[in-house]
């Protein structure tokens, strides 16, 4: 009797595990916070950090420390909407999909305040470097910005 009730809890065990298993993922997704800045550790105009590692489940705070910025997507995985935000809006994007996320600050692209985030495999690497390179047009300082955060994806 005893073999056929440790049989039955089997599916039962396995059920709990994958439920806490599921539970503990979303339990350890974390916060990363990116502020917009006119000055900081790469110059002005940027954003701290410029270039973040994410892992998938994650979400990003984008934070107007300084007055004057917004940020806006211009790269993102398949599936995933582009967006642009008001001046001085702070936005919290969850990063569900795996690939290459490029945005800028709109008032300050001529200054190349850029910004990059992997998310697990860099899926849309190639997409990610077409507009890198339409981008890298625009800039009228720091040409060499988005270059040196894209070389960073791996």
């Amino acid at each position: 009797m005893n073999y056929y009730k440790n049989r039955l809890l089997t599916p039962a065990i396995a059920a709990l595990l994958g439920i806490s298993t599921m539970m503990a993922s979303n339990a350890f997704a974390a916060e990363h916070k990116i502020e917009m800045l006119n000055n900081g550790a790469d110059g002005p105009m940027t954003f701290s950090p410029a270039f973040l590692k994410a892992a998938k489940g994650d979400t990003v705070r984008f934070i107007a420390k300084d007055k004057g910025h917004n940020v806006g997507m211009h790269v993102a995985p398949k599936g995933v909407p582009l967006f642009k935000g008001k001046i001085d809006e702070e936005i919290t994007l969850k990063l569900d999909t795996e690939g290459v996320y490029v945005y800028d600050c709109d008032p300050h692209m001529a200054l190349a305040m850029v910004g990059v985030i992997q998310v697990g495999e860099p899926t849309n690497l190639e997409e990610a470097k077409k507009e890198q390179d339409s981008l890298t047009k625009k800039f009228f300082a720091n040409k060499d910005r988005l270059t040196k955060l894209m070389a960073q994806v791996k």
